[in-house]
């Protein structure tokens, strides 16, 4: 069974238990997976590949209302969609220092990374790590990640201006809007935010909450997802929160 396979059915799994689960990698990086998900294949296309190229995000935020809506997930999957589609250099960033994931569900090691790269000199592709075989990369939160762990949003201005000189599409993965200002604060600095709902659990008061604190934020608001079903919201829907 190649790692491919392996690394996609654990992804299935993590959406279906929303527990991560780290692959095996024998001392390799493993290959870029198959994306998951059609709905997924429609939120690129509404907000990536709906646009003309001018207007096109080329830094969007993944953020959900709370902990476990699959933010995660669905910000993975749309790095691995818009890789599969050959759509230039894709870097997916973990800014969620309390509770990092994406090396976990990629296998590759957390020494180095974002929170590093917020104290240390140095290219910014030096702290990313390349998905083998792929145009994707990621940059993980990096040895300083943890529950006390915060951003130094000036430098991360300068750091993202940097990405998007290296790389032609750059998503990261933010903590849980309700609980953390990061959300908002790094949706400032980017093109606007997409925002992961969770079917069945998300409260609408909840959504509602968040659609404000990003609104206040003058952050704007890309589209939403429904994860569990993880379909686009239309916009015209969307607008009725």
């Amino acid at each position: 069974m190649s790692r491919t396979f392996e690394l996609l059915q654990r992804l299935e799994k993590e959406q279906a238990t929303g527990a991560p689960s780290v692959p095996p990698t024998n001392g390799h990086r493993p290959a870029l997976p198959a994306p998951v998900g059609e709905e997924v294949t429609r939120l690129v296309q509404q907000i990536f590949r709906g646009a003309v190229a001018t207007d096109r995000p080329r830094v969007v935020v993944f953020s959900s209302v709370a902990h476990g809506d699959g933010c995660s997930w669905v910000c993975t999957n749309t790095a691995l969609t818009l890789a599969a589609q050959n759509a230039g250099s894709i870097c997916l960033v973990d800014a969620n220092l309390r509770t990092p994931s994406l090396h976990a569900q990629f296998g590759i090691e957390n020494r180095v990374g974002l929170s590093d790269a917020m104290v240390q000199p140095g290219p910014i592709r030096d702290f990313a790590q390349q998905i083998a075989g792929s145009n994707l990369w990621v940059l993980p939160t990096g040895s300083a990640a943890g529950s006390q762990a915060q951003l130094n949003f000036e430098i991360l201005r300068v750091r993202l201006t940097e990405l998007c000189a290296e790389f032609e599409t750059v998503l990261i993965d933010a903590p849980p809007a309700s609980l953390y200002s990061d959300a908002a604060q790094i949706g400032r600095l980017a093109d606007g935010v997409v925002l992961v709902l969770q079917s069945n659990t998300t409260r609408r008061e909840s959504a509602l909450k968040v659609k404000d604190i990003f609104e206040a934020a003058s952050v704007r608001l890309l589209g939403a997802v429904l994860n569990k079903r993880t379909f686009p919201i239309p916009q015209k829907l969307y607008n009725r929160l």
